[in-house]
């Protein structure tokens, strides 16, 4: 368990423990959001967005047919220098 001071300011320290835990650097964002039952859950901002990116995406690879790292090498090369 970790304990931090809410300032005059509102402003927090996150236990340096917690920031290891959510991967927080200087400059991320925090979420804060309440669950139904009323707890308050505490997340990595930047973290929330790429899963939500991985989510929409999650079956864009099957679709375009992509299984291997050469296959998406292949479609960058293509973007970058067009169709042989």
């Amino acid at each position: 368990m970790n304990l931090a001071k809410v300032s005059a300011n509102g402003q927090i320290t996150v236990p340096v423990e917690i920031r290891r835990l959510l991967g927080l650097k200087s400059g991320d964002k925090i979420l804060f959001f309440q669950k139904q039952d009323g707890e308050v859950v505490v997340s990595n901002a930047s973290a929330q967005a790429i899963r939500r990116a991985q989510a929409a995406f999650a079956d864009a690879a099957d679709t375009m047919g992509i299984s291997s790292e050469e296959d998406v090498q292949a479609l960058v090369d293509e973007i970058r220098y067009g169709k042989d």
